[in-house]
């Protein structure tokens, strides 16, 4: 009959801690009326008791610091930091000491140990320690691997490990909207503006030390988040910038195409990269965490070959009372010469003044053309300007455009301000 050996005990014992900052100690207040049995015995054991504030001893917050009792929740971008010591449990010297410490993901196993060198000897009663430190960047479970080889006065090579599994949860909600406007009339390419909305979905208040946006090479950004008060740059969200649990802030911005991309038409154009968000925020006791997101990504509006944009046109004007627009036509196209006529057709509420079918003329690849045009609306209240017809007649293809924009419209007797 076979008896296995029995097994040898380590000489050598391992301990591994997370370090995280104290938080504030929460009693429970318990009280009662005056009239009640107790009387005043409730509130007199809250003024005695030290961890209660003086004068506030209802509220839950203390002024006492007490350490963790539990490996505590790690949330993505912060900074996860442990602690490992191996002492000498033994009364004899240990050699060629090799503490080793990795953290195992779903996608990628680190080395996270300060130094990869054995420890000559270790002496009964001693310990070599170590502090590490990472900057979560990955969701999900995680494990840490803490390895330990030596070698005993025997001549023994030994070796054992221990795993300590942790969870990394996602602190911030991140949604993002893109929005194009026309504000550059002087371009052909829109402004973008981008509405970020950040939740906190953590239990905590979050202080948000930064919120930016890192444009990409195309664009120049504008954040407008603050307001002038006084010659003073003023945050809109007011001088403490907490994010309570589950609340939400929206954050807003403003991107320019640079000049070297504005100035060719439809060269933005299709899936575009915007940049990326850059957030900063700490916590309870100030430990802090950094989040980025990836590349964001928005479809530029298409204009097709032909682009009509408008460079003036009035907001009020009178009824059945012509007044004047001027259109500006672009050719998107960055090899092809159009040869251009103009159709106005009338709607029931506007109606175009001038010669219908007009030639325009040939206009090259990536050039524009301003034209004044002239019309009046029978129809009072809103009204859309519609009825622009542009034919190239080299293709025989026709583009409309409806809904070019709106005026307001009058009775004549009402004085127009200019």
């Amino acid at each position: 009959m076979e008896v296995n050996p029995p097994k040898q005990e380590h000489l050598l014992a391992l301990k591994v801690m997370r370090l995280t900052k104290p938080t504030l100690f929460t009693n429970i207040p318990v009280t009662c009326e005056e009239k009640d049995l107790p009387g005043d015995l409730f509130n007199q054991l809250m003024r005695d008791d030290p961890s209660t504030v003086n004068g506030a001893e209802i509220l839950m917050l203390g002024e006492m610091l007490t350490l963790p009792q539990n490996f505590g929740n790690i949330f993505l971008g912060e900074t996860f930091s442990s602690y490992i010591s191996v002492h000498n449990d033994s009364n004899q010297v240990v050699k060629d000491i090799l503490v080793k410490a990795d953290l195992q993901t779903s996608s990628q196993r680190l080395n996270l140990s300060a130094s990869n060198a054995a420890v000559a000897e270790l002496k009964p009663d001693c310990c070599i320690d170590d502090v590490i430190h990472h900057e979560v960047k990955e969701i999900g479970t995680h494990i840490l691997v803490c390895a330990v080889s030596y070698t005993t006065q025997g001549g023994e090579k030994m070796y054992f490990r221990k795993f300590f599994k942790f969870q990394v949860l996602k602190p911030l909600d991140v949604k993002t909207k893109f929005y194009n406007a026309e504000s550059d009339l002087n371009s052909v390419t829109d402004e973008v503006f981008l509405e970020a909305q950040i939740q906190n979905i953590t239990t905590s208040p979050m202080f948000m030390e930064k919120v930016s946006l890192e444009p990409s090479i195309m664009y120049n950004v504008a954040e407008l988040n603050s307001v002038n008060q006084a010659g003073e740059c003023v945050t809109t969200f007011g001088s403490r910038a907490y994010l309570q649990p589950m609340d939400t802030r929206q954050y807003l911005y403003c991107l320019k195409p640079k000049k070297e991309f504005a100035e060719k038409a439809g060269i933005i154009k299709g899936v575009t990269v915007i940049g990326k968000l850059d957030i900063v925020w700490k916590t309870n006791l100030g430990e802090r965490g950094r989040l980025q997101t990836s590349q964001l990504q928005r479809m530029a509006p298409g204009y097709g070959d032909v682009r009509l944009s408008l460079e003036a046109i009035p907001d009020t004007v009178n009824l059945e009372e012509p007044f004047h627009i001027t259109c500006k036509i672009t050719n998107c196209s960055s090899e092809r010469t159009m040869d251009l006529v103009l159709e106005m057709c009338n709607t029931n509420s506007i109606h175009w003044c001038g010669i219908s079918g007009r030639q325009l003329g040939k206009l090259h690849p990536s050039s524009s053309l301003c034209l004044a045009l002239t019309l009046l609306s029978s129809v009072q209240g809103l009204q859309s300007v519609s009825g622009l017809r542009l034919t190239d007649t080299f293709l025989k293809r026709t583009y409309e455009y409806d809904d070019i924009a709106q005026v307001c419209v009058v009775s004549s007797a009402i004085k127009v301000e200019s």
